[in-house]
């Protein structure tokens, strides 16, 4: 059963300006993404489109969980096959309070734009 639906678009350059801001680049990058995140975008060549993409499924599963909780307490994993959705910490004690079993995600992004689509399913 649906529990939760939520969904998040953000502009590609909004984030790479963050993160190649020289006095918080790094900062932001550390702050909002997982060291799993960091190193498969690093590996990306369109990087700000990955680290976009993410932000926006961050965004968007803190929609179904219906409040806020740390960056890195959500993390898009990509394992074999599409992208997946783990939590951890007070988001995985919220998802589970909400009886939410897992995410299902769609990631999309352009060069400008990047969206991400999650259902939290119980």
């Amino acid at each position: 059963m649906i529990v939760a639906v939520g969904v998040d678009i953000i502009e590609v350059r909004r984030v790479q300006s963050a993160l190649t801001n020289a006095r918080t680049g790094a900062r932001f990058r550390d702050r909002v993404f997982t060291a799993a995140e960091i190193e498969y975008c690093a590996r990306r060549h369109n990087s700000p489109e990955s680290y976009a993409a993410r932000f926006a499924a961050k965004e968007a599963v803190m929609k179904t969980l219906g409040q806020a909780c740390g960056w890195r307490e959500i993390e898009v994993a990509r394992q074999s096959g599409p992208p997946v959705i783990i939590v951890h910490g007070r988001a995985k004690v919220r998802a589970a309070a909400l009886g939410i079993l897992r995410f299902h995600l769609a990631l999309s992004h352009t060069a400008e734009l990047a969206t991400a689509y999650v259902i939290a399913e119980s």
